[in-house]
């Protein structure tokens, strides 16, 4: 069986467990601590970030998300999420590039930093100033969510894709740390609903930190506290 090394807020670890849940696959959750640097995972993968996907049965170690997604896509036929025509694929791919690269740089990373790493790692205190600068730039993200909601059904296109469970991935994290204000972002809001209410959401939405906990609407479809 798969074996899925990752930490429960990585957005990127998030963003595979959406995808293998779409598609049914089964696998064993391993819980890692990038920061603890161990001998063990930086044999698996030398970046020594999660996450990574280890077969040891067939010999198969998958590294980085974007490629590990690619590889279920094209080894398991079950809801495609890199569907439609070349041009569809490069939009999915392009926003997965948005949300993975400038929204975790922008917003997800520093939230982490600050709410997370800090109190778990360091034992200090969080920067408000970086703080209020990424929920600032959080909620012009979700702007631009909002905007792609309002020319077409889902983030990527007319159907479900990687582009959405891969936004939803990444606010997901941040929603769980209190750096996302749903006011005023009500198309986000719904889409985010109806992606919190699938079968392959639920096991996320479930899940608990040490030491840091989520404000109370964060598993609530409804978002009512």
């Amino acid at each position: 069986m798969w074996q899925l090394f990752q930490f429960p807020l990585c957005p990127f670890s998030r963003k595979v467990r959406l995808l293998l849940g779409e598609k049914a696959v089964g696998y064993e959750l391993v819980r890692e601590s990038p920061w603890l640097q161990r001998d063990e995972f930086i044999d698996m993968n030398p970046m020594g970030q999660t996450p990574v996907m280890v077969d040891s049965a067939a010999g198969i170690t998958l590294i980085n998300s974007s490629a590990i997604c690619e590889y279920f896509e094209e080894t398991v036929e079950r809801s495609s999420m890199l569907p439609g025509t070349a041009a569809n694929r490069a939009e999915i791919r392009r926003l997965i590039a948005w949300f993975d690269e400038k929204m975790f740089a922008e917003v997800v990373a520093p939230l982490m930093h600050e709410r997370l790493l800090k109190r778990i790692v360091h034992r200090i205190p969080p920067d408000a100033k970086a703080l209020r600068e990424s929920m600032k730039l959080a909620n012009a993200h979700m702007d631009y969510v909002d905007y792609l909601l309002d020319h077409r059904r889902w983030i990527g296109g007319a159907v479900l894709s990687l582009a959405d469970l891969t936004a939803a991935a990444h606010l997901s994290v941040a929603d769980y740390l209190g750096g996302l204000d749903w006011r005023g972002h009500d198309r986000t809001k719904e889409w985010y609903a109806a992606l919190k209410s699938r079968p392959s959401f639920r096991p996320l939405l479930g899940e608990r930190m040490e030491i840091v906990s989520p404000p109370g609407h964060y598993d609530k479809v409804d978002f009512w506290e």
